[in-house]
């Protein structure tokens, strides 16, 4: 399937090293949450791979290309496609190109040709998602690769990264009101307070992040498909993939009376 798609000006001077082995990875390709340049911690739970939300925390989508070929990334956070915002699947979306062995840091929403605004970790009652109005796929990151059909060089074409809906990049108001919930059950209402404080993505701080549009023809299958899944630490041991004992109270039921040892003199050589 032919597309226009996006690639990142400044790719050049983001190519990084060998990624780590701990990173999220399918026959090399891979997909890692970088916080505070390091990379997020990711712990596997019954077939899925979780990290840990750190609330207010920008975070930055690190990808790479371990081919001798450009690339297609399809990238969603919490269910919208991180260049236009939209609901599509995977290979109807909007795409990243990556050059052979490039690897880029994705640092949020594209909101024009110019600049991207920052990845966070929120509630959910203040994310994108709630200011869009779909809030159905929070805690998601996925990343969907597609291989080149024709390896031959294709023409380039300059421009802007495409319009979004102008609304987007308007400063968000972020405190207004949700919209009226149907049904006025006391179960309904306090299932949707709880589901606004799950983990989810705001849109953050501009920063410059230029792009163009290229001609890239696909193809129809994916070559890797990488999800994660993302919640405050809360969720991680309710969800059992932390264990309850990092708490600091139950961490306080493993002391003993008596360890083998001596007491220590402070008069005595150090």
């Amino acid at each position: 399937m032919r597309h226009r798609a996006p690639v990142a000006a400044v790719v050049l001077a983001l190519v990084l090293g060998v990624p780590t082995l701990s990173a999220a990875q399918r026959e090399g390709f891979e997909l890692a949450v970088i916080v505070d340049g390091c990379e997020a911690p990711e712990f596997s739970h019954q077939g899925r791979l979780y990290v840990e939300a750190l609330r207010g925390r920008n975070f930055t989508l690190r990808l790479s290309n371990p081919t001798g070929e450009r690339v297609a990334v399809a990238l969603s956070v919490d269910g919208r496609n991180v260049v236009d915002a939209k609901r599509t699947s995977a290979a109807g979306a909007a795409k990243w190109i990556l050059s052979p062995g490039q690897t880029v840091e994705i640092p949020g929403w594209q909101v024009s040709g110019e600049t991207s605004r920052k990845f966070f970790f929120t509630e959910t009652a203040r994310s994108y998602a709630k200011w869009l109005g779909d809030t159905r796929n929070v805690g998601t990151i996925e990343a969907v690769f597609y291989r080149e059909k024709r390896p031959e060089p294709v023409p380039v074409v300059e421009g802007l990264a495409g319009s979004l809906d102008e609304r987007q990049d308007r400063p968000l108001r972020m405190g207004a009101p949700p919209a009226a919930e149907s049904g006025s059950s006391r179960e309904r209402r306090a299932e949707k307070s709880e589901a606004d404080r799950f983990a989810a993505t705001g849109i953050g701080e501009r920063t410059t992040f230029p792009v163009r549009w290229v001609e890239f023809d696909e193809e129809p299958e994916p070559s890797a498909r990488i999800a994660l899944r993302y919640e405050f630490r809360r969720e991680l041991v309710r969800l059992g993939v932390l264990p309850r004992l990092r708490d600091g109270l139950a961490a306080r039921e493993r002391s003993r009376g008596f360890e083998p040892g001596y007491a220590p003199d402070p008069g005595g050589d150090r």
